[in-house]
């Protein structure tokens, strides 16, 4: 028994026990570093918490979204941005504003990571959502009866929505009271815009009474956060939205 505890709390026990305690604490730590850049840089699982883009996605699906973090930090060096089209649905991070330097992105990116995503430079009181994306930068737009025509730059024609998009899609058209006119954001009517070199219209499928760029305006490319890759829950609706 002597020798046994001799042993405990010798010199070589103290020092292998000390190895075991570093290799758990390095163990965890590269788990968590693991994580937090596979999260922030490449991917993120994200749920839709409302009925906005109903009937195609519902309340409650579960999403995998590829992130365009990276390209937030590095949008001052012309790092290339994924390829965005028509018909794709987004994450549009309604806080992320150009005057954000990216320094300060970097920064707030640095506190995000070690904090686990619960501390930001900037205030997030707000929320990120998932839109459709159906006018890209130099595209003509406008809408009739909930439905946008789209007329690419340097085209001579114009074509709806669903003709030009990527992906099939079938959006929700709400009945409106006739005496809404065209001042009114959720008529269904909207005279042309001519998107410039950085934003692109996003809508909602429920083309109902639901914040989209008929209320915002067009967005910034910097303002999409990322792409919904795949649908993962509910099992019997997995595949690509």
């Amino acid at each position: 028994m002597l020798f046994d505890k001799s042993l405990k709390y010798s010199y070589a026990e103290q020092k292998n026990k000390r190895h075991r305690i570093r290799g758990v604490v390095f163990w965890f730590l590269g788990i968590f570093i693991l994580y937090n850049s596979f999260t922030s840089f490449f991917f993120s699982m994200r749920v839709l918490e409302n009925d906005s883009m109903r009937p195609g996605l519902r309340r409650g699906d579960r999403f995998i979204c590829l992130s365009f973090t990276i390209h937030g930090l590095l949008s001052n060096l012309n790092f290339p941005m994924q390829p965005l089209r028509r018909g794709n649905i987004v994450l549009v991070d309604t806080a992320r504003r150009e005057e954000q330097s990216p320094p300060k992105l970097a920064l707030d990116w640095i506190i995000r990571f070690f904090s686990a995503q619960r501390f930001s430079l900037f205030n997030r009181d707000h929320r990120t959502y998932m839109k459709r994306i159906v006018g890209l930068p130099g595209d003509e737009i406008s809408m009739t009866n909930f439905v946008l025509r789209v007329r690419e730059e340097g085209s001579s024609h114009a074509f709806t929505e669903f003709e030009l998009s990527d992906r099939d899609y079938v959006p929700d058209i709400p009945h409106v009271p006739a005496v809404w006119d065209e001042s009114l954001p959720f008529s269904g009517n909207m005279d042309r815009i001519i998107l410039g070199e950085n934003e692109c219209f996003v809508l909602s499928d429920d083309r109902g009474n639901t914040n989209d760029s008929r209320t915002w305006g067009p967005v910034s490319i910097r303002q999409v956060s990322g792409k919904v890759l795949l649908r993962y829950w509910p099992l019997n609706r997995l595949g690509l939205p």
